[in-house]
């Protein structure tokens, strides 16, 4: 291990333990500043983010390490969660002295703090981050007949020809309403089953299944409805008992921010029988929106005037999603679901997702609660807020934006070593149990597709051109082979792989309706499939890829190595993300290395293994 600096807070030699710390646990810092600064005391400068508290500790002198001397404190992390900033104060005898923070020594206007999170060491279900995970939008993956949408809320069309590029344009109104359906249904996922089994899949995570007026159903018409046109609360039932007995779980998509204009509880257009909010204020839903004034002016997510925004804090509402004996979260935990992810967490009040939370756990305990946050969520602000996400009464895990931005950048030509500088970031700052209950992904219904990232030499652009791009054969080679070097690294990451449906069958398209494109039945790319398949196994058989810690040997320019160990068990994944060839020497003591995606076998010397890695390729060694 290299010689740290002074305070390193990833080093056991300055911080122990490393990284989030629960409740009441003992931390031990330790700083080593040099001898000849003359340093005679050392302050620890602790500031608590919630319960709005500063205080500081001075660390005793431990004397001296070679040209060192150590100071060090051992203290118990707050009784209540909270997020820690602290950072170091040291003088000398006759009063000089420094501060010392991430930035390094200075005069102390404007510390860089470093964060310590401390969380509630409460119960998570770990048969998530553990496996696999297949995101499918429901109209586009699998359809039994062509729907007919008569009588559906919605001006709804459906096209004939499953192959069809998805409505991308505006309608005469200048407005893209997303009212075009190609018919997939609960009953196509259910037929499709065991191909995800085969892949390894152990989580079906759905967008929105509930009655809507468009296609995505992020406008809820009707929480306590299956979009009739995807099929019926038995349709679900039997999905959820079929993928249970394949060793399957489903996670649902709940959109509690916002509803539909054209719902049952806001009626912009009279669709249904009974009152809406937009239609009378004695309707029994009008307390659920801001109006000002009611009827035409009113609160809406981001402005968009077709999903009226939610009071989140009426007690009505929340009876309605999640505390009442029937609530909409209790009732499709009943029905077969095994969890939430919840739409645009930002939006939603810590409290409110806290209960949420709750009643999932008195429900069904090993439910699981996924939100979609963007960014680090263990330090989120939104709306002027410190986010509580991560301290352990909220979320089991979140989304990781974050890991996709630090691979599609590594893979586009970035340094190894900001991939793993972004990942230890998160994996210092959050919970042990949320990092590794991460939804690790490529690409999603928001994101552009993987293969089209990784392999466009050139973004078109107009919508129309986008809408008609494919990859030439040379731009699909590159990133095909991208691809698979992406796949890799998520499969073999702490968290859950999660597969965007299609990705691994060679999908293409920019960003949204056109990342939204049909699942390929007969048309898959077979070779990069296989590749998913075969990650997919592999990450069902061995322990060490579900839940063996993480350990990086080399992350530098192109190359990435990292171990996944535990006490019985280390697999090193090796990626050259360059277009040139790269020699590599790894420690490896035992007699031999086999790869485990191609079967070949190599012998080190010395103890070391001298490779010299393909452009664009990687190796899973045990």
């Amino acid at each position: 291990m290299p010689e740290p600096l002074v305070f390193d807070p990833r080093s056991p030699l300055c911080k122990e333990p490393f990284g989030a710390a629960p409740c009441g646990a003992p931390v031990t810092f330790r700083c080593r500043p040099l001898a000849a600064e003359g340093f005679t005391h050392c302050a620890l400068v602790l500031r608590l983010e919630f319960q709005g508290v500063q205080e500081e500790r001075e660390l005793s002198f431990a004397g001296a390490e070679g040209e060192r001397v150590c100071f060090f404190l051992t203290m118990e992390a707050p009784a209540l969660p909270d997020l820690a900033w602290y950072h170091f104060r040291f003088w000398r005898d006759d009063g000089s002295g420094c501060v010392l923070d991430r930035i390094g020594y200075h005069d102390g206007n404007g510390a860089a703090p470093w964060q310590l999170t401390v969380y509630e060491d409460s119960e998570t279900p770990a048969w998530f981050g553990s496996g696999v995970t297949y995101q499918i939008f429901p109209d586009r993956f699998c359809r039994c007949t062509i729907p007919d949408p008569t009588g559906a809320v919605g001006d709804r069309w459906v096209h004939e020809d499953w192959r069809d590029t998805p409505e991308w344009r505006p309608d005469p109104d200048g407005e893209i309403r997303n009212r075009d359906f190609f018919g997939g249904s609960l009953a196509g996922i259910t037929s499709r089953l065991d191909t995800l089994s085969r892949m390894g899949v152990t989580t079906l995570y759905l967008n929105p299944i509930f009655e809507s007026a468009s296609n995505h159903r992020y406008n809820t018409a009707d929480y306590g409805r299956v979009d009739p046109m995807l099929g019926t609360e038995q349709d679900f039932i039997t999905l959820c008992r079929e993928a249970h007995a394949r060793g399957m779980r489903v996670i649902l998509d709940g959109v509690f921010n916002h509803t539909g204009s054209q719902s049952l509880y806001f009626n912009a257009d009279g669709f249904y029988p009974t009152l809406g909010a937009a239609q009378s204020q004695d309707s029994p839903y009008f307390d659920w929106y801001s109006f000002h004034p009611w009827p035409d002016d009113y609160d809406a997510w981001w402005g968009i005037r077709t999903l009226p925004a939610v009071r989140e804090d009426q007690p009505s509402y929340r009876d309605y999603i999640i505390e009442g004996p029937d609530s909409i979260v209790r009732r499709w935990l009943r029905a077969g679901a095994d969890g939430w992810r919840l739409d645009v967490a930002d939006e939603l009040p810590d409290d409110f997702i806290e209960r949420i939370r709750a009643v999932m756990e008195e429900t069904k305990p090993d439910a699981v609660l996924i939100g979609e946050v963007w960014e680090d969520a263990s330090n989120k602000i939104a709306y002027s807020q410190r986010r509580r996400y991560l301290l352990g009464r909220e979320l089991h895990g979140v989304m990781d934006y974050p890991f996709r931005t630090a691979l599609l950048a590594y893979l586009q030509g970035g340094d190894a070593g900001d991939f793993q500088e972004s990942m230890e970031t998160l994996r210092e700052n959050y919970p042990p149990a949320v990092f590794y209950s991460a939804m690790n992904f490529l690409g999603t219904h928001d994101t552009p597709r993987i293969l089209t990232v990784l392999g466009a030499e050139q973004t078109p652009a107009s919508k129309a051109e986008r809408a008609a791009y494919r990859l030439s054969p040379a731009e699909f080679s590159k990133g095909a082979a991208l691809v698979r070097l992406a796949a890799l690294i998520l499969f073999t990451f702490p968290g859950s792989p999660t597969i965007y449906y299609g990705d691994e069958a060679g999908m293409q398209g920019f960003e949204d309706p056109l990342n939204r494109g049909t699942y390929p039945w007969g048309h898959e790319d077979l070779a990069l499939r296989a590749h998913f398949i075969r990650l997919g196994r592999l990450r069902r058989e061995r322990v060490a890829l579900q839940q063996g810690a993480i350990r990086y040997l080399r992350a530098c320019g192109p190359v990435l190595i990292f171990a996944r160990e535990t006490d019985a068990e280390q697999l090193v994944t090796v990626v050259n993300a360059a277009a040139s060839p790269q020699a590599v020497d790894i420690p490896w003591p035992e007699h031999m290395a086999t790869d485990l995606l191609s079967d070949q076998v190599y012998f080190p010397s010395g103890e070391v293994l001298h490779l010299v890695l393909p452009p664009y390729s990687g190796l899973l060694l045990v």
